[in-house]
């Protein structure tokens, strides 16, 4: 089982028991308004993503991690790789993300966490490019990416909502 700690976090394989706390975190608007089309996700809805994060494991050698608190066993949300089948300009291609609950916001988790996956994907997986997206205005993501390191690839539209995109980058030449 893959899982990688960071002085504050622990990102591991999904389980049975992330799926009511993850359920809570896909049912907040304001955690939400930034994803697709800011609808929020309901159980079922959940469970289903939950299934589709673990698939991507098996298909792609890489997923999205559970991402938990060290000092309390919480999950936080996740954070880890992905292919964004969803913007297909930009395919192939292997995107960073991250999503936290908002009591988890404003405190470091989602850099700490995104840049143990970066290093996941450079270092443990030979990826020599990653790729972020986020909606236009989505100020804290965009913080993150700038954290790692990550500059301003070009500016888009997700053709399912029409939402404007920026997509980030970093390769591993840029990677230190």
């Amino acid at each position: 089982m893959t899982e990688i700690r960071t002085p504050r976090l622990l990102l591991r394989r999904w389980t049975e028991y992330d799926l009511a706390p993850m359920a809570e975190i896909n049912a907040d608007p304001e955690v939400m308004q930034w994803i697709g089309d800011g609808s929020v996700l309901d159980l079922e809805q959940t469970a289903e993503a939950i299934e589709r994060w673990e698939d991507g494991w098996d298909e792609e050698g890489f997923g999205l991690f559970a991402v938990e608190l060290l000092s309390s066993g919480e999950l936080a949300g996740f954070a880890g790789l992905s292919v964004p089948y969803f913007l297909p300009e930009v395919l192939p291609a292997v995107e960073i993300g991250w999503r936290l609950g908002r009591q988890f916001w404003g405190q470091g988790y989602a850099s700490e966490a995104a840049h143990a996956a970066l290093e996941f994907a450079l270092e443990d997986r030979g990826l020599d490019r990653v790729i972020s997206i986020a909606r236009t205005g989505n100020d804290a993501s965009e913080n993150v990416m700038r954290k790692l390191g990550m500059e301003l690839d070009h500016e888009t539209t997700d053709p399912a909502t029409g939402n404007r995109l920026s997509v980030h980058s970093i390769d591993l030449t840029q990677y230190v």
